[in-house]
Order: structure tokens, then C-alpha cells, then sequence
């Protein structure tokens, strides 16, 4: 489901936006109910008190707080793949050298790769 705008979330889903967004800008200090709901009232928003326990109770039970839930910049993904080349690695520069490069075609009739006379250049 592709969302459009905020205000297609339900009720419920916005509470639970603004109480995640409110433990992110709490960030790595002492998450708890009060300033979550502190954080969601300044911007003008509201956070049950059972939601703000929630999440205070979430973050404060994870290992590392509001850090387990985000990943490090270039933390994901990626990695290994390069190691089956050894083997086979001399025959590849072999075939390497062995290509010629492809020369560029002159078109004919004093007509650049734009249509124009004369191929200067002028209106690029």
C-alpha cells in the first residue's frame, strides 16, 4: 500500500508514527513514557499513555536502546561475492588483451551525429 499523505494513516497508526518518531528524536538518552509524550505534545501531537509505556518499555528492553532499532550508515548488505576469481583469474587477462577496440563509424554527407552541417559544435 502506497501511502499518499499522513492523513490516510488510521488513528492508530498515526499514534504509533508519532511515538516511534518520539523515541528517534530522544535518541540515546533515557527513553521513557513521560518523554515520549513530551516530545509528541511539543510537536503537536498526542501519544496515549499506554502507548508511550509501550514503546518506553520496547527501547528500554532492547540491549543497545533506540540504537538496536537503527541500522549504521552502510551497515547492511553488500560484502563477500569476490572470491571464486582466483582461480580463473590469468585466463581472463588473456581475453582482455585479445579484444580490439571498436573504431567509430564516419557518417558520410558532412552531417554531425546531431543532424547539423559540418559537426562544429556550436550549439551545444
Amino acid at each position: 500500500m502506497v501511502l499518499t499523505s499522513i492523513a490516510d494513516l488510521s488513528d492508530a497508526q498515526k499514534e504509533e508514527l508519532v511515538a516511534s518518531l518520539s523515541c528517534l528524536v530522544i535518541g540515546s538518552g533515557e527513553v521513557s513514557a513521560e518523554k515520549i509524550s513530551a516530545v509528541a505534545t511539543a510537536s503537536g501531537n498526542s501519544v496515549s499513555d499506554a502507548m508511550s509505556a509501550l514503546f518506553a518499555s520496547v527501547v528500554t528492553g532492547a540491549p543497545k536502546g533506540v540504537e538496536s532499532f537503527t541500522p549504521p550508515p552502510g551497515g547492511g548488505g553488500g560484502g563477500g561475492g569476490g572470491g571464486g576469481a582466483a582461480a580463473g583469474g590469468g585466463a581472463a587477462a588473456v581475453e582482455e588483451k585479445e579484444e580490439e577496440e571498436e573504431e567509430e563509424a564516419e557518417i558520410g554527407g558532412g552531417m554531425d551525429m546531431f543532424g547539423g552541417e559540418g559537426g562544429d559544435g556550436g550549439d551545444y
